[in-house]
């Protein structure tokens, strides 16, 4: 009974479990119907679950009260068995003795009645060992069933087995997915290395052109500088031409002036001879100048000279370094020319670091969506797999459950059959108990005290045979409501 009390509250709380997740899956169901579906099924996973143990419970029940029936049973066969036989050989001894009295008393009407007597005991004990045999076919049905279940049980063992096995080998074939996956996935690292090692050297490559570019720069720089610095020396030349330009005009008005004063001198000889006497003093200094005036004359032819070579060589000069200045124009010009084609060169080196980025990236993606769908799939399967067997579980609990309810229906059918034929002894009993009252009322007519005491003993024997009889319908009675109860 402790069991049994145990088993209920075991199945209660798991109705009640039961019913919460039923609550969740509905609420589930009603708000979210595609984004819950891994959810779902692991709900789904557990009402199976639980329905399982519900069931296990269930059929440890049965089972217990199968079990317990049976023993009921047998003890109450055995019992039934003992005490009939039991009665019936006091009874067939106490008629005995009456019908040996009576033939030695000859008196034919009791002898009769004892004979019926006689042949219903006997009509007694043959339905007795009909119920006896009934009974124990019955319990070798039983025991058949017990058997079937056994080997249905098995049955059920192996192909749990088998569909561990399936599950196995569809296991072993989901690791060789994702070993292949796996695989996969290494030669995509290997890619992905790949492309990395090839942005290294273009990396490499934009590093070289920089420091071309530099080198270029600087030499740039120095073509400046080396332009300033003939700019400059133009400038300083230009200068040293104005210069010796000024000077030769400066030369040319000496000259000019110097003829006008020849001029004039002359002018003053004329003045001179026409006033010699007046001016002596004057022709004195006159002579001077006129000294001075030539050795001028000879003197600015070389100046002049020298100022013409001076100015050849400046212009030499100036022609020099225009050629100079061209030259480092054209140079200027290529290097220029090379800094644009290095800045291309660093613009596609660029645009293609870009595109093995976003290659990259792509193939990132790829398999961080690779593996997910893997695992999502997975997961599927293996939930999938799960319902499957929990299902088929389900299904041979069931199955079960059906097989352990039909043995106790058929164990209900026997008790009611035992009822039925305890009833039908009740009736034999009350039909003995109305003839031997029917015999003692004979002999108080007769007078015969003997037959009257053994009359009233053997009524005594069926009255406790009746107790006994009635004892076991409440016996039955009670199991039949019991196991109506369980059942409910």
């Amino acid at each position: 009974m402790d069991d049994t009390f145990r088993l209920n509250l075991c199945s209660l709380l798991l109705l009640l479990l039961l019913l919460l997740t039923l609550i969740l899956l509905l609420l589930l169901l009603l708000q979210h119907q595609q984004q819950q579906q891994l959810l779902l099924l692991l709900l789904l996973q557990l009402l199976l679950l639980l329905l399982l143990l519900q069931l296990l419970l269930l059929l440890r029940l049965l089972l217990l009260q199968l079990l317990l029936l049976l023993q009921l049973l047998l003890l109450q066969l055995l019992l039934l068995l003992l005490l009939l036989l039991l009665l019936l050989l006091l009874l067939l001894l106490l008629l005995l003795l009456l019908l040996l009295l009576l033939l030695l008393q000859q008196q034919l009407l009791l002898l009769l009645l004892l004979l019926l007597l006689l042949l219903l005991l006997l009509l007694l004990l043959l339905l007795l060992l009909l119920l006896l045999l009934l009974l124990l076919l019955l319990l070798l049905l039983l025991l058949l069933l017990l058997l079937l279940l056994l080997l249905l049980l098995l049955l059920l063992l192996l192909l749990l087995l088998l569909l561990l096995l399936l599950l196995l080998q569809l296991l072993l074939l989901l690791l060789l997915l994702l070993l292949l996956l796996l695989l996969l996935l290494l030669l995509l690292l290997l890619l992905l290395l790949l492309l990395l090692l090839l942005l290294l050297l273009l990396l490499l490559l934009l590093l070289l052109l920089l420091l071309l570019l530099l080198l270029l720069l600087l030499l740039l720089l120095l073509l400046l500088q080396l332009l300033l610095l003939l700019l400059l020396l133009l400038l300083l030349l230009l200068l040293l031409l104005l210069l010796l330009l000024l000077l030769l005009l400066l030369l040319l008005l000496l000259l000019l002036l110097l003829l006008l004063l020849l001029l004039l001198l002359l002018l003053l000889l004329l003045l001179i001879v026409l006033l010699l006497l007046l001016l002596l003093l004057l022709l004195l200094l006159l002579l001077k100048l006129l000294l001075l005036l030539l050795l001028l004359l000879l003197l600015l032819p070389l100046l002049l000279l020298l100022l013409l070579l001076l100015l050849l060589l400046l212009l030499l000069l100036l022609l020099l370094l225009l050629l100079l200045l061209l030259l480092l124009l054209l140079l200027l010009l290529l290097l220029l020319l090379l800094l644009l084609l290095l800045l291309l060169q660093l613009l596609l080196l660029l645009l293609l670091l870009l595109i093995l980025l976003q290659l990259l990236l792509l193939l990132l993606l790829l398999l961080l969506l690779l593996l997910l769908l893997l695992l999502l799939l997975l997961l599927l399967l293996l939930l999938l797999l799960l319902l499957l067997l929990l299902l088929l579980l389900l299904l041979l609990l069931l199955l079960l459950l059906l097989l352990l309810l039909l043995l106790l229906l058929l164990l209900l059918l026997l008790l009611l059959l035992l009822l039925l034929l305890l009833l039908l002894l009740l009736l034999l009993l009350l039909l003995l108990l109305l003839l031997l009252l029917l015999l003692l009322l004979l002999l108080l007519l007769l007078q015969q005290l003997l037959l009257l005491l053994l009359l009233l003993l053997l009524l005594l024997l069926l009255l406790l045979l009746l107790l006994l009889l009635l004892l076991l319908l409440l016996q039955n009675l009670i199991i039949i409501a019991a196991i109506l109860l369980n059942l409910q």
